[in-house]
């Protein structure tokens, strides 16, 4: 679907005029919910669009709603979205991906990483499968590592996996050093770390890795195994 740059100016006037209804302080709640459903609208038309100028535009107000802490169910699709989009999501022309917009996905696991919430972290981890792209994966990565959710240990245990493929096919300083500070803040959520603390011991003996990027994994490394062994000491 095009969606034209007139029509994505005239997309953002709508919701700039929306967003500035909703200051006035006798505004019923029926209005509200009419304002955010516009909102919603307006953002998945412009995150379906075929153009890369009205993705970003999108994501623009995405991060805007994050930071509001107002992003809704309609909002959160629509991340996902941009987030797998060129991956889970593919258009074709003559065979072709055409779609594949890495800064957009990037973006998306950015903003997801703001919003938070569980449901941003299932997404994040479908992107961490998915993706090949690093500076996508950094993203994804060092967002899942904020936002600390760790149900059933299914993000560590993704990450680990991934870290895995990556140091074999495409060792990458910057994103082992997104994996490794990820490992650091899902610690304490995770009960088995076996996985981490095998990817954490191949990335520290990792030479191809730059040095400060080992040493951290060393650090992290070591201070696991001391936080286990005390652990283990109070148990007994």
């Amino acid at each position: 679907m095009k969606f034209n740059k007139f029509a994505a100016f005239f997309a953002a006037a709508m919701i700039m005029s929306f967003a500035a209804f909703s200051q006035d302080e006798e505004e019923s709640t029926v209005e509200g919910e009419y304002m955010s459903s516009m909102e919603d609208v307006v953002v998945q038309e412009l995150s379906n669009s075929d153009e890369l100028e009205n993705k970003l535009m999108a994501l623009q107000f995405l991060e805007e709603a994050a930071n509001d802490g107002k992003v809704s169910p309609d909002m959160m699709a629509s991340l996902d979205h941009l987030a797998g989009e060129g991956t889970n999501t593919q258009s074709r022309t003559k065979g072709r991906v055409s779609n594949n917009f890495p800064e957009v996905r990037r973006e998306a696991c950015r903003i997801l990483g703001k919003v938070g919430t569980p449901e941003a972290a299932k997404s994040l981890n479908k992107i961490v499968k998915a993706d090949n792209e690093p500076m996508v994966l950094s993203a994804a990565i060092k967002s899942l590592g904020d936002i600390g959710y760790n149900d059933n240990d299914e993000t560590s245990n993704t990450i680990a996996f991934y870290s895995d493929r990556f140091e074999t096919l495409n060792p990458t300083s910057s994103l082992a050093l997104e994996i490794v500070n990820a490992y650091e803040k899902l610690a304490p959520n995770t009960k088995d770390k076996k996985p981490m603390l095998s990817s954490l011991q191949r990335i520290s003996a990792d030479y191809r890795l730059a040095k400060p990027v080992r040493n951290r994994a060393k650090e992290i490394l070591n201070n696991l195994r001391s936080s286990d062994d005390s652990k283990k000491k109070d148990e007994r």
